[in-house]
């Protein structure tokens, strides 16, 4: 790595910033690094502050001279791939894609090749450049649906904070086993499960999780609800519904065994067996662009297997109306 690879920076530190915590008052001087990145610069001594190792919550007083250079956060090589991409929205910062079920976000052990990462290494080369390609939060291989993907730094920046301050909306349409009369909250915190790690679950020293969820469609024996996230745990909405006891139609971790409701007539049995994963779809999303701060909102219309299985259930409900 030569020097003109290394982050570098010089900075005298205004009359604004002056007695700031460290790592606050450069997060005001480099906006287009995140907060961690810059504690992480502190901890390893390639930040100093008039020649000296100092800690991030150091304060800096007024003309204090501030010096970076620090390397790029490295990155795993993946190789692009011609995929097709759903794109919802895009822009020099931004792009917003319609993920379908099925693509992968990340490649991980058994998924080298083939998931949406190669496939933004090929449309948009530039990501290569970001922490996780730009992706700033992903959705399980098997929901489908919206979802944002930084195209910058400035707007890597932008909207990890934004997820972390919990001003980016999120809304989900889930189909659940079980009927309910209206909407509520599940604020239950999520870990790993004690005894089964590839599963999540609400466990007592987990991390806060809020899911809001309110009534859309009733069936007989499901009910198609609308989930707002407050916080983005792995496997949220699935784990929060089937700790109140409506697990989401098809989730193959999470459902349990299929249940057949009263008087399934063999059009739905047959829809209900042929859906194979969680009936969840990112339908959503709003953020503030984080060049113009506009608020910016896209929604995505549910995919085909999804009203499918709206269909059976309505006809089911039909049939049991004519009885």
């Amino acid at each position: 790595m030569t020097a003109d690879d290394r982050i570098n920076g010089e900075f005298e530190v205004p009359p604004e910033l002056s007695d700031r915590r460290l790592d606050q008052a450069v997060a005001e001087l480099m906006p287009e690094h995140s907060r961690s990145r810059i504690q992480g610069w502190i901890k390893d001594g390639d930040l100093t502050v008039n020649g000296k190792v100092k800690k991030p919550r150091d304060k800096v007083m007024l003309g204090d001279r501030i010096l970076v250079s620090a390397e790029p956060e490295v990155q795993v090589t993946w190789e692009a791939e011609s995929i097709d991409l759903d794109i919802v929205y895009e822009d020099e910062h931004l792009l917003v894609i319609n993920k379908p079920a099925g693509l992968v976000v990340h490649p991980a052990a058994g998924h080298a090749a083939g998931t949406l990462v190669n496939a933004l290494l090929n449309y948009a080369p530039e990501v290569d450049k970001l922490p996780r390609a730009g992706i700033v939060h992903r959705l399980d291989k098997d929901t489908s649906g919206i979802m944002v993907v930084a195209r910058s730094l400035v707007a890597h920046t932008s909207l990890v904070d934004q997820l972390q301050t919990r001003t980016m909306g999120r809304e989900y349409d889930a189909v659940i086993v079980g009927t309910i009369t209206g909407g509520g909250i599940v604020d239950q915190p999520i870990g790993r499960h004690p005894n089964q790690r590839k599963k999540m679950a609400v466990v007592r020293d987990g991390k806060p999780a809020v899911t809001h969820y309110r009534l859309v469609e009733r069936f007989p024996a499901h009910t198609l609800v609308r989930c707002k996230l407050e916080s983005g745990r792995t496997h949220q909405i699935r784990v929060h519904m089937s700790h109140i006891r409506h697990p989401l139609v098809g989730d193959p971790v999470y459902g349990g065994r299929m249940r057949l409701p009263q008087g399934c007539t063999p059009e739905l049995k047959e829809a209900l067996r042929k859906f194979q994963r969680q009936a969840l779809h990112a339908r959503q999303l709003t953020l503030v662009h984080p060049e113009t701060d506009e608020e910016m909102t896209w929604e995505v219309p549910l995919p085909q297997d999804i009203q499918e299985l709206l269909a059976a259930l309505r006809a089911h409900a039909k049939a049991l109306e004519s009885l």
